[in-house]
């Protein structure tokens, strides 16, 4: 069976860290939140009933850390339920075949993320011409091919139920990648963002490495469609979370968080969409 696993062929460690990598925050009893190097995964479950599910799946090379958080948390060898995407990009699957092989448990994503999990589909390159900093400009050098996940990849349900997830419900947030979900807890209006939003300016080295914190719109280089990804930041903002955990920078609550996202929704167009690069379109409005 795991003949059938792969990763594209550009699939390679990438030399970029922060100032939070290797640290963990506990944002709720039940969410945590973990950088390894710029993106974070998130662990959803109490400690106290041994059951949860990650979220994403980090950087290429980092199962052993993944593994390791996993179990400080919850116990040695202590496995997922499940491992929930909320989309393919390279920095948040780059762990996902060591740790199915070593979990064996299945992987959820949403049906329009599919071809680019079994092997299909590349995603568009990353735009490095695009208006930003360092990082836009190193972006050639990330991996785009396709990964195959096999007969271990589900389609979530079609319901808006997250499986294993009592209580939060996915919604589709398209723009970043075309199947591009968030998790969100109406109880508690817990959201898990993935790259819907972020709170650094992702494709500045400068704020990446410190984590400087802001509200901003997905990251830059690897964004295809700003009116989706506009659209997307207006659906998770009428939710009006609570608290936020993003794919990149610190998780964010309360007012920092509601005036943030008041702010992009409002003002998308200058702060998250660039002003040139080739998936920019003029005549957006």
């Amino acid at each position: 069976m795991d003949q059938e696993l792969s990763y594209g062929s550009d699939y390679k460690f990438i030399p970029a860290t922060s100032i939070g990598s290797g640290i963990g925050i506990e944002v709720l009893p039940d969410l945590y939140s973990h950088t390894i190097q710029i993106v974070n995964i998130c662990v959803v479950g109490n400690p106290a009933t041994k059951n949860f599910v990650l979220v994403d799946a980090g950087m290429p090379e980092s199962a052993n850390e993944i593994i390791s958080v996993t179990e400080e948390r919850f116990g040695a060898n202590s496995r997922p339920q499940a491992i929930i995407l909320t989309h393919g990009h390279f920095d948040h699957v780059g762990a996902i075949i060591e740790l199915v092989k070593h979990w064996d448990v299945p992987v959820y994503a949403h049906e329009l993320e599919l071809p680019f999990l079994t092997g299909k589909m590349s995603y568009p390159e990353p735009d490095p011409t695009v208006e930003g900093g360092l990082v836009a400009k190193m972006s050639p050098m990330f991996p785009n091919e396709p990964i195959n996940l096999g007969s271990h990849i589900r389609t979530l349900p079609s319901d808006g139920s997250v499986p294993h997830l009592s209580g939060f419900r996915w919604i589709h947030t398209p723009g970043h990648s075309p199947g591009h979900v968030a998790l969100f807890r109406e109880e508690d209006r817990s959201l898990i963002a993935g790259d819907a939003f972020v709170t650094v300016k992702q494709d500045s080295l400068y704020k990446v490495l410190t984590q400087e914190m802001e509200v901003n719109g997905p990251p830059r280089y690897l964004t295809t469609d700003w009116q989706a990804a506009w659209d997307s930041v207006r659906k998770l903002a009428a939710l009006q979370p609570n608290v936020a955990v993003t794919g990149h920078g610190m998780p964010l609550s309360g007012e920092m968080l509601a005036n943030g996202l008041k702010k992009l929704v409002s003002e998308f167009d200058q702060v998250a969409i660039p002003d040139y690069g080739k998936y920019v379109n003029k005549n957006r409005h």
